[in-house]
């Protein structure tokens, strides 16, 4: 198809049940231009396939099976297949608005510095199932919430990038990088993440700029696996291994992260005690703890390591 002007891609694992609402919301998209769906297959066992052929009469879709585990690598090859300069990942248990890509597209066709750009994520929860009283807002965003506001902002932070559930790059600036980091983003069943927030700490310092953009509007399904506190505890515990492993990558990987990590876990035990009789903020802070806890087991492997290899 010739001319497009912005590839969809999709990365999917054994979400056959969620991935064809993903895709369909995309085939009904209000886009003036030429788009195209690549479905990254990445190793799934389940009927992955079979729900990608049943859209195949779809001109705009095309499939590619990658067989090596990881959301990064899935993404890499994504970008490989696809034709466009502009990019949009959408999670394959996410749902677009039919305005999505319009938006996001005349975001870059407007602003040649803009390198990543995402938007507002709402969450859409199984039948019958309300939040937990012990969900916090902020253990929220770990189920792919995202909200800034309702205007366009230039994020200024890396911890306020955009969520990869809904998530849109420069192909320009992803290839002047050398890709998504393997070494960061998820395998398999482990919870590995901060490769969006190393993508924006690399536009940042490269001069480019990364937005905010409310108006690109995607819906997440909340599976009810993630709605127990073992599964907030186990993301909790990836994201301090996910921090100390960014660190490394930057070249900061030596004895201060230990110093850090213990000041960290001092500070989140204190914190902890402070919304002892809030269920909310106490779970929400227990999650951190052990974050922190993730983030000194990998400094200390990290080290024992390198002494190791001395």
């Amino acid at each position: 198809m010739p001319d497009i002007q912005i590839s969809v891609i999709i990365c999917t694992h054994n979400r056959d049940t969620y991935l064809g609402a993903a895709i369909d919301s995309l085939l009904g998209q209000e886009f003036t231009a030429n788009f195209e769906i690549v479905v990254v297959d990445n190793g799934s066992g389940d009927l992955t396939r079979k729900v990608v052929e049943q859209r195949s009469s779809h001109p705009h879709l095309k499939y590619i099976f990658e067989p090596t585990l990881g959301l990064s690598v899935a993404r890499n090859t994504g970008a490989k297949i696809a034709s466009a300069e502009i990019l949009a990942y959408l999670d394959d248990d996410a749902v677009a608005t039919p305005q999505w890509l319009q938006v996001l597209y005349s975001a870059y066709q407007d602003n040649s510095q803009l390198a990543i750009a995402g938007g507002k994520v709402t969450l859409i929860w199984p039948p019958d199932i309300k939040p937990r009283k012990w969900l916090s807002p902020g253990l929220a965003a770990n189920l792919g919430a995202y909200d800034l506001g309702d205007n366009i902002l230039y994020i200024q932070q890396p911890g306020s990038t955009p969520r990869g559930l809904n998530y849109s790059i420069r192909r320009s600036f992803l290839e002047e990088i050398g890709g998504f980091d393997p070494q960061l983003g998820r395998v398999g069943k482990n919870l590995l993440s901060n490769e969006e927030l190393q993508m924006t700490e690399f536009a940042l310092q490269r001069g480019w700029q990364v937005a905010y953009i409310p108006q690109a509007l995607v819906a997440h399904n909340v599976a009810p696996e993630r709605l127990k506190p073992s599964w907030f505890l186990n993301r909790g515990w990836w994201q301090g291994i996910s921090e100390c492993y960014r660190e490394q990558l930057a070249g900061q990987a030596d004895i201060s992260q230990l110093q850090l990590g213990s000041e960290k876990f001092v500070r989140s035990v204190y914190k902890l005690l402070q919304h002892i009789t809030d269920p909310a903020e106490r779970f929400d802070k227990l999650v951190y703890v052990y974050g922190q806890i993730g983030y000194l087991k990998a400094a200390i492997h990290r080290l024992l390591f390198k002494e190791h290899k001395k």
